[in-house]
């Protein structure tokens, strides 16, 4: 990999050391006392870098890699070059992401973009916030009345914290970040850029007279240990709450709408975007640039390929795609129908051949 200019770069480990973090079999054990100093992808490795493969796609790259070490299922160990050690596993680029997280520990968890330790003069706090000892607030960060954040909490540069929000222990509040009527939850790490609580897109549609806003008055709850890219919207609710489950991971700019519920260990890709008052369940995953038609229910387990419309609800452990979106069996049956007309269409122009 590049130099890790902006990280800390980790001590050397042996192969022995990896093998037994990553519950591996190292194919040959006199090579446990190797270093390695860094992790690489198999194009950008030196003899002191460990990598892994487990895509036929990059066979030309692992076939002429000069990692030190490679992570490696059994279906593919005899490819790796002789002078690679073989770590051999079941799942090679969870246990490299085992290393990496040992490696870079620090890059799991944004810290202060400036370097700070402590609120900075230039920060503005209310005198009736509350802020628990170990709270860092970068400067030019405000803070307003009424305002509880739990210890080990970092306030980005220049972020705004509205009047008796709640933020938990040990979260991150990115630079830029525009947050009211919310509550937060512990470990919650929001990414630059978002804007949480705002109110959502609520109108009668009132003719020639223009359009009545409706008043939303609903709030913002987000569970513990969730994840929010930079960028990203979250609209509090008209009525009800808008709620954001717990162990959730959230994408870059994303907009989640008014009274939205989304469960618990939920992936929500880019650009995706989801209409009021929508259900979703536990443990979804929804590809990029989804759309979400309001008020459908997303059952558990179900997921949506990256670029669908859904207009319908997904029932429990659904697997659909498409525009407008259905199940994917049904979606590819119908795209090689379709495919298949064409073609005729195109090798009998005249429709001689039809009957």
């Amino acid at each position: 990999m590049a130099q890790p200019t902006f990280f800390e770069q980790p001590p050397s480990s042996t192969l022995a050391e990896i093998a037994a973090l990553t519950k591996a079999h190292l194919a040959d054990a006199s090579r446990g006392g190797l270093q390695i100093r860094g992790l690489a992808s198999l194009d950008e490795a030196g003899p002191m870098h460990l990598t892994f493969f487990d895509n036929l796609k990059y066979a030309d790259q692992l076939a002429s890699t000069k990692a030190g070490a490679c992570l490696v299922s059994k279906r593919f160990e005899a490819r790796v070059p002789p002078d690679v050690a073989v770590l051999r596993v079941d799942q090679p680029f969870r246990e490299f992401v085992k290393v990496a997280r040992k490696f870079h520990g620090e890059a799991l968890r944004p810290q202060s973009w400036v370097g700070n330790t402590r609120i900075a003069p230039s920060a503005v706090i209310d005198p009736t916030a509350h802020l628990e000892d170990g709270v860092i607030v970068d400067p030019l960060a405000v803070i307003g009345p009424h305002v509880a954040i739990g210890a080990g909490t970092i306030v980005g540069a220049g972020a705004l914290i509205a009047a008796n929000v709640r933020i938990g222990r040990d979260c991150n509040v990115g630079a830029r970040s525009a947050i009211q009527c919310a509550l937060i939850g512990n470990n919650v790490l929001i990414h630059p850029g978002c804007s949480i609580g705002q109110d959502g897109y609520g109108f009668v549609f009132f003719g020639p007279e223009g359009h009545l806003k409706v008043p939303q008055t609903g709030r913002v709850l987000i569970q513990n240990d969730v994840e929010i890219g930079a960028g990203t919207t979250i609209d509090r609710g008209s009525l009800r709450d808008t709620v954001i489950g717990e162990g959730t991971k959230i994408d870059n700019q994303v907009q989640i709408g008014h009274n939205v519920t989304i469960g618990r260990h939920c992936l929500l890709a880019a650009q995706i975007g989801l209409a009021g008052s929508l259900t979703i369940g536990d443990y979804v995953a929804l590809g990029a640039k989804v759309g979400i038609n309001n008020h459908l229910h997303i059952g558990d387990g179900a997921q949506v390929t990256a670029m669908s419309a859904v207009k319908d609800d997904i029932p429990a452990g659904g697997r659909w795609g498409g525009h407008f979106a259905k199940p994917t069996k049904q979606w590819f049956r119908e795209i090689v129908a379709v495919e298949r007309l064409v073609r005729d269409s195109a090798a009998d122009p005249n429709g001689e051949g039809r009957k």
